[in-house]
């Protein structure tokens, strides 16, 4: 009848109370049990004592107090055993009411952020995120090409002329004397056509070059 003189208590509320009040009877229960034991023990010392006398009477009216004293000990272990139970299921109603609890504000949460979400601005910032990482790969894949190509030369002439010097190690021919033993003209004509034949493929090379960068050059500006 509390609601008749104050706010009704919530079913968390009054679980609480109910958990607190079997904790409590759990605790009285051990308390008992305990009490029993130490009257259990002095039964013991005292049937002992009173056999050594030879009081056989008293003997077997403080075994049969031991006797009840040991079933009533059982008969509170199997009451813990019980208030601890019921305990325990309170405790799960708690945590399920609160799980349910918890549910409930996610689900109204979701519901909210559903309801602000523009499904088509999302869309669209998706496309645009699309188009502008495909543009910004591009760029890259340009960059680094061009980068490539104008290292690319350079780099493959060291590497030539490094692997040719070794192998001519190897095989015990210095490079410098043959060149100083060697015919001027024979050496200049070979030279000659050499930077001719270089210089053909390097404007052939630079104009390919130059074409492919700016097709892709072309291709970014009309994203």
């Amino acid at each position: 009848m509390s609601f008749l003189f104050g706010k009704r208590k919530t079913p968390a509320e009054l679980l609480r109370e109910n958990k607190r009040m079997l904790d409590k009877s759990i605790r009285e229960v051990e308390r008992e049990r305990q009490g029993l034991q130490t009257q259990e023990k002095k039964l013991i010392m005292e049937i002992k004592k009173s056999a050594k006398q030879g009081q056989m009477g008293a003997v077997k009216v403080m075994a049969k107090d031991l006797i009840r004293t040991r079933h009533q000990i059982e008969k509170f272990y199997k009451l813990k055993s019980q208030l601890q139970g019921v305990s325990l299921r309170i405790q799960t109603l708690k945590s399920t009411q609160a799980m349910g609890e918890a549910m409930k504000g996610v689900t109204k949460a979701m519901g909210q952020m559903n309801r602000q979400m523009n499904l088509p601005s999302l869309q669209k910032i998706m496309q645009e995120f699309e188009r502008q990482n495909e543009k910004m790969e591009m760029v890259t894949e340009v960059m680094g090409d061009a980068i490539d190509d104008a290292l690319e030369g350079d780099e493959e002439e060291e590497e030539t002329e490094e692997l040719v010097n070794q192998v001519l190690d190897e095989i015990g021919i210095d490079i410098n004397q043959e060149l100083v033993n060697a015919p001027s003209s024979a050496v200049a004509a070979p030279a000659a056509k050499g930077k001719v034949a270089q210089a053909e493929a390097t404007g052939n090379d630079d104009s390919g070059i130059d074409s492919e960068l700016q097709a892709r050059l072309n291709n970014l500006r009309r994203m």
